[in-house]
């Protein structure tokens, strides 16, 4: 079992920024890709950004030139980078840990990230 500790969220005014954090408890973190995802009430879980372990990523096409993910194997940490915030942007984010063979697949307990004036 993975154990997966977001921190960062908060408030944050429209047009301003805010950086996400996750730490991964495995050893072996450089073989999964990372990810982070959103969720609104009501709404299906989302793909914000991944990062495979060779730093390979993939964003979200509401994202795209806002925010950056980026990785530190060494330190076992992915993190989220979010400029330009909008209001849609509000959700509760998840880090995710996943590999395909032999099939992983983690979530943390999310951290709620809220853009309003």
């Amino acid at each position: 079992q993975v154990q997966l500790v977001e921190s960062g969220g908060g408030l944050a005014q429209p047009g301003g920024s805010l950086r996400l954090s996750c730490v991964a408890s495995t050893s072996l973190f450089s073989t999964y890709t990372m990810g982070w995802y959103r969720q609104d009430p009501g709404k299906q879980r989302e793909l914000v950004a991944e990062i495979t372990g060779g730093g390979e990523t993939n964003y979200g096409e509401s994202v795209k030139g806002r925010f950056t993910i980026s990785r530190d194997n060494d330190k076992r940490t992915v993190d989220l980078q979010m400029y330009s915030l909008k209001p849609e942007d509000t959700a509760v984010y998840y880090c995710n840990a996943y590999k395909i063979w032999p099939r992983r697949d983690y979530w943390g307990q999310g951290t709620q990230v809220t853009v309003s004036k």
